[in-house]
């Protein structure tokens, strides 16, 4: 939970997706909105309900909304939603279990994936659909900084990985400096 609670507020990405199979990349950028849940929270206790899953069990979760656009888009196409995020550990320590949702971000589903912290306290997301599987790694940088890494595995063979840096949108004599952390990326990344 100190995860999401540290990851409430409001985010701007900036996304570079490579597709694979056609060795391109594509940029794109969304606007993120997260709010730590408590466990008690209805819409908590409505997803474990919707799993089938003892609300008693969970320790809280998120509320997470995006709205974006990438550099391919066909007139129409939208890249916005919310769901939200139920955390049910394994043990006493929240840092592994299961992620309920009821929407994934790869298919408009309800699902259940995997949680875990590593050692490092980023957070691995491991959620297999019934036609592809994604895994994802977020970590701060530092408070106002947030990275995210993805790979989309297709069944067929289509593969996405994806690169974002998230920063948090602060009035602006609050905003901390994410200049320097974020200098780097441009370079590596070829934005």
């Amino acid at each position: 939970m100190t995860f999401f609670e540290k990851s409430s507020g409001r985010w701007q990405s900036q996304r570079t997706t490579h597709h694979l199979p056609f060795r391109r990349a594509e940029s794109g950028g969304s606007d993120i909105q997260v709010e730590a849940l408590p466990a008690n929270d209805s819409r908590i206790v409505e997803i474990c309900q919707m799993h089938e899953v003892d609300p008693s069990l969970a320790i809280g979760g998120a509320y997470v909304a995006w709205d974006g656009a990438m550099a391919w888009d066909k007139e129409g196409e939208d890249h916005a939603g919310s769901t939200v995020f139920a955390l049910i550990p394994d043990d006493e320590t929240g840092r592994t279990g299961k992620l309920l949702r009821e929407r994934g971000y790869a298919e408009v589903v309800p699902v259940a994936g995997r949680y875990e912290m590593d050692a490092e306290d980023g957070l691995n997301l491991i959620t297999d659909y019934d036609t592809m599987s994604v895994e994802e790694r977020f970590w701060f940088v530092n408070p106002d900084l947030r990275l995210r890494t993805s790979t989309v595995k297709r069944f067929g063979g289509f593969n996405t990985a994806t690169f974002c840096a998230e920063a948090r949108q602060r009035p602006d004599a609050e905003q901390t400096d994410v200049t320097d952390a974020v200098t780097p990326v441009p370079a590596l990344f070829g934005w």
